[in-house]
């Protein structure tokens, strides 16, 4: 990511423009396992880290979205819980549904990052001010992701990623009790 005089940002001047942060669901904010009982009754596991990650990236007074190509009864149950008013469901063309978060949060693609893991994020990863992976993410999402993190999904890759970017804007130690 360099400008045309060769200029390189430092990740925290590509992190200080951050304001909304879109979150991918399987394979981020889950371990990417898709599970059914004997009932056919979906279940996922979120970590509870990333759920406190969230809650104080937004406390921040940043905008957070989750957008998923599938359909699940569980994830505007767990935006629910986190305060989470943007959750998008159902959009294998991702890029359009990504746009439409990020004007009702007030953002460009410019202040915007996106974490992602897989062949269908890839279209928003390109086009937003900071693309973020997984570590376990496929090849395609980690070769085209301008940070791919230590942490893999459903393992508090979300919170490494608010930690990384918090830290970097100077607000991480606001959260941390003295």
């Amino acid at each position: 990511m360099s400008d045309a005089n060769g200029f390189q940002p430092s990740p925290n001047d590509i992190a200080d423009q951050i304001r909304c942060l879109i979150s991918d669901v399987d394979g981020v904010m889950t371990d990417g396992r898709i599970t059914y009982d004997d009932q056919l009754v979906e279940s996922k596991s979120f970590h509870a880290r990333d759920g406190l990650a969230i809650k104080l990236w937004m406390r921040s007074g940043f905008g957070f979205g989750i957008l998923t190509a599938r359909k699940s009864k569980i994830v505007p149950h767990r935006a629910g819980e986190l305060g989470i008013d943007q959750c998008v469901q159902g959009f294998e063309d991702k890029w359009p549904a990504a746009e439409q978060i990020m004007r009702h949060i007030g953002c460009t693609p410019e202040q915007t990052c996106y974490i992602g893991d897989d062949l269908p994020d890839i279209a928003v990863m390109r086009r937003v001010g900071l693309s973020v992976a997984p570590a376990d993410a496929s090849a395609d999402a980690r070769d085209i992701a301008d940070w791919v993190l230590r942490t893999g999904g459903g393992q508090g890759a979300l919170r490494e990623l608010v930690e990384c970017l918090l830290k970097a804007k100077g607000r991480w130690e606001e959260h941390v009790p003295t």
